[in-house]
């Protein structure tokens, strides 16, 4: 029997992105089965690689463009189009203008920095001759609810005197009034859907300040003054559009961003996959497969809500295909992924090392953690049957073990 297994891994932030995470999965799969098929099916989620991915897919065409960066400098930047019959349709990431990987380590203060560069981006499509939008949201280095990018397309942010409250989430406790008179006029013509974690929200215990505002550098404090300035916000909004968002679906991606996008360019915000997987062949791999290997950076009671490892296991799961998730880190809550379809994981860093080293080897780990994971399958297939199915009986050997056993049975 030859083993297909399909590879379908997020990127690992500043590591990797999903295309080398995918390559250095099927070489180690290679190392341990030379003889294997590998199929490969590098997954987006609407972060760092969503543009390239559907612009590839269909054929279309990338764009440069030079726009305002998270810390305020310009930074070289992209859009795209799809290809085929969707030709009008642009794509936009908001990490190539916003993310975190845009953000230098001693610079990480989500209540300075700023979404304007996607605005700048959704302008620079429309002048292009967008029709529709395509808009993937993740991998964020802001916490402003897309007030940068609501100024970049004409609104005016005013304080209590009249004068612009200036940029950044630490500015949003100052917002008095939205003055939208100079919004972009073409925003009325044309049809933005973005794709988000339908799981994020925009305040509250779940907010994006609270959950996400730490990993983005704000100390305990400037998560505080963040959630405060978002609750103006969200109010401001309410007043002027008639939105109550503040704990609607998706409204936290990416800082706020899906809030913003909803009040000022009149967005659809749609779960990350309902979108990227319309462009994606993963389902009809999925057919094939015999085994799924999937990866991210993290791992851990976050990830069952809206991260790809669990996103693609829930559809193996559905489809009989048992799947081993990789992950740079294993963190608190890890096993809430068996719930999803995860069916057994491992951390790629063996041994004790620096963050940087890990950033700068990750492919490295990530091809052995492969090769580790398959021949550890291999044990299981050269065991005898009659002990692979008396050992997976759920009276004799419960929990995880069992799993793992039906799994073996299941590749053999």
């Amino acid at each position: 029997m030859t083993l297909t297994v399909l590879v379908a891994p997020s990127g690992f932030k500043e590591s990797m992105d999903a295309e080398q995470a995918a390559d250095a999965i099927a070489a180690g799969v290679r190392r341990a089965i030379p003889e294997a098929r590998v199929l490969l099916a590098p997954m987006v989620d609407g972060g760092e690689g969503f543009t390239k991915a559907l612009v590839k897919a269909t054929g279309g065409e990338m764009r440069p463009v030079r726009v305002t960066g998270p810390v305020g400098r310009t930074v070289e930047s992209f859009f795209g189009f799809l290809g085929g019959a969707e030709s009008r349709t642009a794509v936009i990431e908001m990490a190539a203008a916003a993310g975190l990987s845009l953000v230098p380590r001693d610079a990480r203060d989500p209540t300075r920095t700023t979404s304007t560069g996607v605005g700048e981006l959704i302008r620079a499509a429309l002048d292009a001759g967008a029709e529709r939008i395509l808009l993937g949201c993740g991998d964020s280095g802001i916490n402003d609810g897309g007030a940068g990018m609501a100024q970049a397309l004409g609104a005016r942010l005013l304080d209590a005197e009249g004068r612009e409250i200036g940029f950044g989430g630490g500015a949003l406790a100052r917002l008095a009034r939205i003055d939208t008179s100079g919004l972009d006029k073409r925003l009325k013509q044309v049809r933005i859907d973005v794709a988000v974690n339908w799981s994020n929200v925009l305040l509250g215990p779940r907010g994006v300040a609270r959950v996400f505002g730490p990993q983005k550098g704000a100390t305990p404090e400037q998560v505080e003054a963040l959630e405060a300035g978002l609750e103006t916000y969200a109010a401001r909004i309410s007043e002027t559009f008639g939105l109550d968002i503040g704990h609607a679906p998706g409204s936290g991606a990416s800082g706020g961003l899906g809030t913003g996008l909803v009040a000022f360019t009149g967005a659809t915000l749609h779960p990350r996959f309902d979108i990227v997987m319309q462009y994606l062949a993963f389902d009809d791999a999925l057919g094939a497969a015999d085994l799924l290997i999937t990866a991210e950076g993290a791992l851990d009671g976050q990830s069952p809500h809206g991260k790809v490892p669990c996103e693609v296991a829930r559809r193996a799961r559905e489809a009989g295909v048992p799947t081993i998730a990789l992950a740079g880190t294993i963190g608190k809550g890890v096993t809430d992924t068996f719930a999803s379809g995860i069916d057994a994981f491992a951390c790629i860093i063996k041994r004790p090392c620096s963050l940087d080293e890990a950033i700068e080897k990750g492919e490295k780990f990530l091809r052995r953690a492969a090769e580790d994971a398959v021949r550890m399958i291999l044990v299981g297939l050269k065991m005898p049957r009659r002990a692979a199915v008396r050992m997976s009986a759920p009276e004799a050997h419960p929990g995880p073990f069992a799993r793992n056993m039906a799994m073996q049975t299941a590749l053999r």
